[in-house]
């Protein structure tokens, strides 16, 4: 067998980059090849993670927190929920922003040829 010079390294995702890029490529619009090449990965592990997802062994860390979590919880709790949530939130629409960029990119560049 001959050697390799530079082997290639497996990069590895968490769940919650999987979980976002699911739902990414649910969205209105969005085809998975699209999806995959803008986060820069193949279309077919993007395949995959869908079906995983769907089976539910691909689960974003912050859904395994909230049921995990008490319904009790004091005000000083709850107010560190919502600021964790609020910045959720905000690296999503980011994400998105971003999602939103890549289309339009692309439709400019296929309306120009």
């Amino acid at each position: 067998m001959p050697a390799y010079k530079n082997p290639k390294k497996t990069r590895q995702y968490s769940n919650e980059f999987k979980a976002k890029a699911v739902k990414l490529s649910h969205l209105k619009g969005a085809s998975v090849k699209g999806v995959a090449e803008s986060l820069g990965i193949h279309p077919f592990m993007l395949s995959r993670w869908r079906k995983e997802y769907r089976e539910g062994k691909i689960v974003s860390d912050n859904r395994e927190k909230l049921v995990k979590k008490p319904r009790t919880v004091s005000e000083n709790e709850r107010v560190r929920q919502l600021e964790k949530q609020v910045q959720q939130l905000k690296t999503e629409n980011d994400l998105l922003k971003k999602w939103q960029q890549f289309l339009a990119e692309e439709q400019r560049k296929s309306s120009g040829s």
